[in-house]
């Protein structure tokens, strides 16, 4: 070597790159009418502000998806985290219908694309919703763990959220389990 300089193969070094494979984390928020109630949508919004700063100290990549109106809307689509996620979240209103019958196939058949292209990635769900659909017949099968975060609040709760966590063979918590003080 000629000041640090290898002058022949043998004076290279190489390192393999272990890096473990990226996480996708896919979060489809109910902002439907129903969410207003009993501040179930602001209380989900401090989770989502939390699951933000988590996904971006852990390098993992978003993809947010809004039920909402008349038809789903994506936010970003598989970005690694940022601040900006953050001027959405304060600005996430609730009104409309709840097109999360959309959402779940339209997030059911992106995952499975992003699988393709991306084998190795790990994904989850995060579903936070208050459940209050009238109906879900042929509810897509979502190939990856996930979670649904139940906002219902109320003197009067319908249970449906837990149906359909159960449904979708997702985990359930109700939001009140998740928020300490």
């Amino acid at each position: 070597m000629l000041n640090g300089r290898p002058r022949q193969h043998e004076d290279l070094l190489f390192h393999l790159r272990t890096r473990s494979a990226h996480e996708l984390w896919l979060v489809i928020v109910d902002a439907s009418a129903s969410t207003r109630r009993h501040q179930a949508l602001s209380d989900a919004k401090g989770l989502l502000a939390q699951l933000f700063d988590d996904a971006y100290r852990q390098r993992a990549r978003l993809a947010l998806l809004t039920a909402s109106g008349h038809a789903p809307k994506w936010q970003v689509q598989g970005l690694k985290a940022s601040s900006g996620l953050r001027t959405w979240l304060d600005g996430l209103g609730a009104g409309g219908g709840t097109p999360m019958l959309a959402a779940l196939h339209e997030a059911g058949q992106w995952l499975s694309a992003r699988q393709k292209r991306f084998p190795a990635e790990q994904q989850r769900l995060l579903l936070v919703t208050d459940g209050r659909l009238k109906e879900w017949p042929g509810l897509p099968v979502l190939a990856c763990p996930g979670l649904l975060i139940d906002i219902e609040r109320g003197p009067i709760r319908l249970g449906r959220a837990r149906v359909l966590a159960t449904e979708l063979k997702a985990d359930y918590r109700h939001i009140d389990d998740l928020i300490t003080g």
